[in-house]
């Protein structure tokens, strides 16, 4: 950990009167939930590939495959417990937290869940498939199996925007919105390579938000202003936001 860096960066909060978080899958990776797009070792999914059960036509083919996966990534985080990065920004409730993550750590670390959007959807709720709006909460211990929605008969889905989908507009414009208000943008857990999430730490470097990106690794920016810590989310923010 490089305590220049960390000595910098927490000047720039220390002086930043409204501060955000964009976090992705490497924070909760360090609470035991596997990234998306990393290599799964359960031998009985490796023979799938997870864009096609994370998509529209995956689940037009093989709904039944496709919410059986869900059910088990949900018994997975079932068990999981918030991370230390997740228990340190808890203890900040001004933090607003734009996550690309659809899992519930950052709520069961304490973090009011006014103060979470969830760009990509969650995955301990089931929406309808169709357009009749009817959507459920649903129990990671204990997951819905396939079935249809009560209101017009199609499926249920996870609640999680999948491969080709746009994501919740009124989700977006609230991150938007944030993103043009704020002095500082942490940046948690993510090499920046899903668009058109990342577009919003560009938005806000363009409305000259300082930029602090915690990483294992670098990310793909062109901003100025930014300052990378490289580590383990975990490590670094009990610290930089003591």
């Amino acid at each position: 950990m490089d305590e220049k860096l960390l000595t910098q960066a927490r000047d720039i909060l220390g002086k930043a009167e409204r501060v955000a978080v964009f976090s992705g899958a490497g924070l909760s990776a360090e609470s035991g939930i596997a990234t998306f797009r990393g290599q799964e070792p359960d031998a009985l999914w490796s023979r799938f590939d997870p864009m096609q059960l994370a998509s529209v036509e995956g689940f037009a083919s093989d709904p039944a495959t496709v919410i059986d996966w869900y059910n088990w990534r949900r018994g997975k985080l079932a068990q999981a417990q918030p991370n230390a990065a997740h228990r340190a920004m808890a203890g900040h409730p001004g933090l607003m937290h734009l996550t690309q993550n659809v899992d519930d750590l950052l709520e069961r670390a304490g973090v009011p869940e006014s103060n979470v959007l969830h760009l990509h959807g969650s995955i301990g709720k089931d929406r309808c498939h169709a357009a009749c709006g009817i959507e459920e909460d649903i129990s990671l211990e204990k997951p819905e199996p396939l079935r249809q929605c009560k209101g017009c008969g199609a499926y249920m889905r996870p609640a999680v925007v999948w491969f080709g989908e746009t994501l919740p507009q009124d989700i977006w414009s609230q991150a938007e919105v944030v993103c043009m208000e704020i002095d500082c943008l942490l940046v948690i857990g993510t090499s920046a390579t899903v668009y058109p999430a990342f577009s919003l730490v560009e938005l806000a470097a363009g409305q000259g938000s300082q930029i602090i990106v915690v990483n294992t690794e670098a990310i793909d920016s062109n901003q100025g202003a930014l300052i990378e810590i490289s580590g383990k989310a975990g490590d670094i923010l009990p610290k930089l936001l003591d």
